[in-house]
């Protein structure tokens, strides 16, 4: 039996992709510059599986035996969002961006929420930071209950509401409501539920977030492990990505530490398949928020925890380490970055110090956990897109 533990860094990417200027990104790379504001970061597992001998990696010091294989991959989707990077590593082609409001959104898609929601009005309607419009917004949201619509550079409508005033619970049946209304041209790649509290003298968003995805096409990695048999194990926000499309089992995390407990603990409970981890703490507490530090200890903390997890897997198991998509801390603005993203593949089945070199897409980290899984290759798969299928990566045993 085999079992592959997929683990995203949730927008730990490695410096300006060819067409970031393309995304206004020319000059980002996000562990190159934390490297730089910390040199001495203590990050000893990625480096012996190849972390800092992957191609174009700036920062990371290589080592001479590297324990696993490595490559940089490179994006074809038009996108650098979560959910574009997702889809695409499982073979799904975005080859149009999807819709963006730099105005915010048309004032149908507002009178309809609000019509459909019974909400008394909205605030905010624009690009925003969302810890500071929770801040700028709280206030006047508690008077008069009235949710925070914003957005992003991404594909995202965000409903931010005090957990005192809208339950989570009602917060996410007001994004249930949006998802329905933002079909056709406006159908956005995530509906976001952004809770938030008072917490003594500043209002901070909690783990009670959801995301709402527009719905992925079925046929793709996940739905075809699926169909074979094997569990689909979904720790954190994969889930959501995916609007549980080809998940068989899911569970959801309130930070990296548990979502690094959650993946340890399905080693127990998965034996055979897929157990697929999102860590987003890296792009929404410290990518987004412009925290350089926080950002580097998040690394080293996981890192440990890679460790653990090295130690426990068996005959048959591979772990996997990618990113979605960059969010350079040290960037201007605080969106995500267009870059490549790294990918480590260690485990018994694998060749120590394969150097892959640059794929040519994000599909090809599935199209390795498909033949890792001794899934057949399909013609047919992929069915999404004119995206040749990603090539398996040559590192097995």
């Amino acid at each position: 039996m085999s079992r592959v533990i997929w683990i995203v860094l949730d927008s730990v990417g490695m410096g300006e992709a060819p067409d970031a200027a393309d995304f206004d990104d020319v000059g980002c790379n996000t562990i190159g510059h934390i490297m730089e504001a910390y040199p001495d970061l203590k990050i000893p597992n990625m480096r012996k599986i190849g972390y800092g001998n992957i191609d174009g990696m700036k920062g990371v010091q290589p080592v001479e035996h590297p324990i696993g294989a490595f490559a940089r991959m490179r994006e074809m989707s038009a996108g650098k969002d979560t959910t574009i990077g997702h889809w695409e590593m499982v073979g799904i082609y975005t080859p149009k961006r999807l819709p963006v409001y730099p105005d915010g959104f048309p004032q149908e898609i507002i009178d309809a929420f609000i019509e459909k929601t019974g909400v008394p009005g909205i605030l905010c309607n624009a690009v925003a930071s969302g810890t500071t419009v929770i801040n700028e917004l709280g206030d006047e949201h508690r008077k008069t209950r009235k949710p925070i619509i914003y957005t992003s550079a991404d594909s995202v409508f965000q409903i931010a509401c005090d957990e005192s005033i809208y339950p989570p619970e009602e917060l996410y049946r007001q994004c249930r409501i949006a998802r329905e209304i933002l079909t056709g041209d406006h159908n956005v790649a995530r509906v976001i539920a952004r809770p938030f509290i008072w917490d003594e003298d500043e209002y901070v968003r909690t783990a009670n977030r959801r995301d709402f995805s527009r719905k992925p096409e079925a046929d793709n990695l996940l739905t075809r492990i699926a169909d074979a048999g094997m569990t689909v194990y979904a720790v954190g926000k994969i889930e959501d990505i995916f609007d549980s499309v080809g998940i068989t089992e899911a569970i959801h995390t309130k930070d990296n530490m548990d979502g690094m407990d959650r993946t340890i603990a399905a080693l127990d409970l998965v034996k055979e398949g897929l157990i697929f981890t999102n860590l987003v703490e890296f792009d929404s507490s410290w990518g987004h928020r412009r925290d350089v530090e926080g950002y580097a200890r998040g690394l080293e903390a996981f890192d440990a925890r890679l460790g653990e997890l090295m130690e426990k897997i068996g005959e048959g198991d591979t772990i996997l380490i990618t990113a979605d998509h960059g969010c350079d801390p040290t960037f201007k603005g605080t969106d995500h970055t267009r870059e490549y993203v790294p990918l480590l593949l260690y485990g018994p089945e694998i060749k120590a110090g394969v150097n892959l070199g640059t794929t040519d897409t994000f599909a090809d980290a599935g199209e390795t956990v498909r033949n890792l899984l001794g899934l057949q290759h399909s013609k047919n798969a992929y069915a999404a897109s004119p995206l040749p299928v990603g090539k398996c990566l040559p590192v097995c045993c």
